[in-house]
C-alpha cells in the first residue's frame, strides 16, 4: 500500500504454528521456499527459514478476534506471517503448501516484477485529524500507528511545518508485531500547517523520507498532510 494508506491493523489470530507442521515434513536439505496455493488459484512464496523460526509466529490461521475466519478473511483456513508483507506470505483460503526452492518456484506476484522476498519495513502513520480538516486553534491531538514488526518501535516523532522532530507519547505494547499507537498534544496556531511523522526503531532505524512506490518491495517516504487552523 502506499505511505498513510488503511491497509495495516490489528487482529487477535488462532491457529497452529507453520514450523511444527514442516518439522513433521521434514524439508530436505536446499530448500528455502515454501509455495501456499489458495483455492482461487493465487500463490505466494514465503521464505522457509521464516516460517521455521520460533521467534515469528507464523501460522495457519483459523480464527479472527474469537470467532472462526470470516470468508472474506480467508475461512477456513489461512497464512498469517509477521514481518512480511501479504504478497509473499497471507495466503487466504489455503489448499496446498509446496516446500521447494525460489530457484524452481515463483509466487504470483515475482514474474509481474515484485520481489519474491517481502520483508516489512518500518512505517507510520497519522489517522487523526484528516488530511485537508478545518481545525480550531488551541491543543490539538494529533495521532496515529507506527509497526516494524520483529524489532519493535523506540520512538514516534511529529514534525510540523518540517520544523524539528518532537517526540510523541506511545502506548503499551501489545506484541512487537502489533502496530503501536502513539499521540502527540500540538499548541496549534491559525494558518496552514503540514504534519508529518516518522518512526524510529529498537535498532536504531529511523524512518526514510525517500519516496518509493509500493512496487517492487514496499514504500517508503513519511506519512504527511495539509491542515487549516483558524
Amino acid at each position: 500500500q502506499e505511505v498513510g494508506g488503511n491497509l495495516v491493523g490489528n487482529a487477535l489470530w488462532l491457529g497452529y504454528p507453520i514450523r511444527k507442521l514442516l518439522a513433521r515434513a521434514r524439508p530436505t536439505a536446499g530448500a528455502d521456499m515454501v509455495l501456499s496455493t489458495s483455492i482461487d488459484g493465487f500463490t505466494a512464496g514465503t521464505p522457509l527459514k521464516v516460517l521455521e523460526d520460533p521467534g515469528t509466529a507464523a501460522m495457519l490461521s483459523v480464527g479472527m478476534n474469537g470467532p472462526p475466519l470470516p470468508v472474506g478473511h480467508g475461512f477456513p483456513v489461512r497464512m498469517v506471517v509477521p514481518g512480511l508483507y501479504g504478497y509473499v506470505s497471507a495466503t487466504k483460503w489455503v489448499v496446498d503448501l509446496k516446500v521447494t526452492t525460489f530457484a524452481k518456484d515463483q509466487g504470483y506476484w515475482t514474474p509481474r516484477g515484485w520481489s519474491a522476498r517481502g520483508p516489512v519495513k518500518i512505517s507510520s502513520r497519522i489517522d487523526t485529524p484528516q488530511d485537508g480538516r478545518n481545525l480550531k486553534a488551541g491543543t490539538i491531538a494529533i495521532a496515529g500507528v507506527a509497526w516494524y514488526q520483529h524489532i519493535g518501535i523506540a520512538g514516534v516523532q511529529i514534525q510540523i511545518d518540517k520544523g524539528a522532530g518532537q517526540d510523541a507519547n506511545l502506548a503499551s505494547v501489545v506484541t512487537v508485531d502489533s502496530s503501536l499507537q502513539w499521540s502527540f498534544a500540538w499548541a496549534a496556531k491559525p494558518g496552514n500547517h503540514q504534519l508529518a511523522v516518522r518512526a524510529i526503531g529498537k535498532n536504531g532505524e529511523v524512518q526514510t523520507a525517500a519516496l518509493a512506490d509500493p512496487a517492487p518491495n514496499g514504500s517508503t517516504g513519511l506519512h504527511t498532510i495539509e491542515v487549516s487552523v483558524s
